[in-house]
């Protein structure tokens, strides 16, 4: 009976000793010169966060399209954008004349899907029945168009 009495109180004080996870039970705190810093056994909290869309376009200052002659009214060029992506997207380009030179303008994208995390693609422009007559001969580097760029996620 002695013997059974000892080895409940031995379980019952080993059980005390033995935290449930998320909790310190002890009576002396390690020390040095000042009191430790003792991990919470069994705590761990998720840290969690909401990720946006995002897109950067490379050296966006350095972009630019140089029309260049392909007949006597027909004009084009293209220049190659480099995209930065942490989502799968799709690219559309709009033209607007500043009214420089008179025609019909449009452009391209292509390709016009790039997956994460980035790849290049190729801008163009065209100017079609370009009318120069507003604008004075030996002339450079006149804006004659901006192209915008719209940007999507993939379905």
């Amino acid at each position: 009976m002695l013997k059974k009495a000892l080895f409940v109180v031995a379980a019952v004080a080993i059980l005390g000793a033995v935290a449930q996870a998320g909790e310190i039970k002890q009576h002396d705190w390690p020390t040095t010169w000042v009191y430790e810093w003792v991990e919470v056994p069994g705590l761990s909290i998720p840290v969690k966060m909401d990720i946006g869309y995002w897109i950067h376009v490379k050296d966006q200052d350095k972009l630019s399209i140089k029309l260049s002659q392909d007949s006597i009214h027909t004009y084009s060029g293209c220049t190659n954008m480099v995209v930065e992506c942490n989502f799968n997207l799709k690219l559309k380009a709009e033209i607007t004349s500043t009214g420089a030179v008179g025609g019909k303008y449009s452009c391209s994208v292509n390709p016009a899907e790039i997956n994460s995390p980035g790849g290049t693609t190729q801008v163009c422009a065209t100017l079609t029945e370009a009318n120069l007559g507003s604008q004075p001969g030996g002339t450079d580097n006149v804006t004659v168009a901006n192209i915008k760029i719209f940007v999507q996620p993939q379905s």
